[in-house]
């Protein structure tokens, strides 16, 4: 198995386990579970092969990928319960999702040659859109889209890190590797420090 590949697994894995988690706090059944689950686990992994035009979809080609989501529906609609704030888990388990998609989705598209612009959008499509549309099917707000926290950013540092590694010379596993390190640094930096850029604030116009 590539370590494309099982980065894909990784990301499949830990994503489902956010939308099962988000399943929970919307109380529905173990098919929505599943659904959600599977929505969030392959969501963003799929616009990036339909953009970048990958034959089949890799969830298509390998259906073991939904098997894995399905599982960790299961395996959350058990055991939620048990967790003190789910909440919690959710926003450090996505952030970690986010990280191994974001190299996941870069990884991809350096293996298919294409240009600096192109990886970076890919690592951030890939990172960014399976935990959106979880967030909006589920009625939460999305945390792609939460004031005063860093995301889309950390995701987009991550794919550019690895574009740069890769123009001097660092490539494969190690560069991806530092890609999905910056993105979680940032983002677990957002989360327990408060870090964020500059938001637009409205001021009177000017006479």
């Amino acid at each position: 198995m590539s370590g494309l590949a099982l980065l894909d697994y990784a990301s499949v894995l830990v994503f489902a386990l956010t939308g099962a988690l988000v399943a929970s706090r919307a109380q529905l059944d173990l098919v929505g579970f599943a659904f959600i689950a599977c929505l969030t686990a392959v969501g963003g992994g799929t616009v990036r092969d339909l953009l970048l035009d990958r034959h089949p979809v890799f969830w298509v080609g390998q259906p073991d990928y939904i098997l894995i989501a399905c599982g960790a529906a299961v395996l959350v609609f058990f055991t939620a319960h048990l967790v003190e704030s789910r909440y919690n888990w959710l926003i450090w388990l996505d952030s970690f999702a986010l990280s191994i998609a974001v190299a996941a989705g870069t990884g991809a598209a350096l293996s298919l040659g294409q240009t600096g612009v192109i990886v970076v959008l890919m690592g951030v499509t890939t990172g960014c859109l399976g935990g959106l549309m979880r967030d909006v099917v589920c009625n939460e707000v999305p945390l792609v889209l939460k004031q005063g926290q860093l995301y889309v950013s950390c995701a987009f540092a991550g794919a550019l890190t690895a574009v740069l590694a890769a123009q001097l010379g660092l490539t494969g596993l190690p560069a991806l590797g530092l890609c999905a390190l910056v993105c979680w640094s940032l983002r677990a930096g957002s989360l327990l420090f408060g870090w964020q850029l500059p938001v637009y604030k409205a001021r009177p116009p000017r006479q």
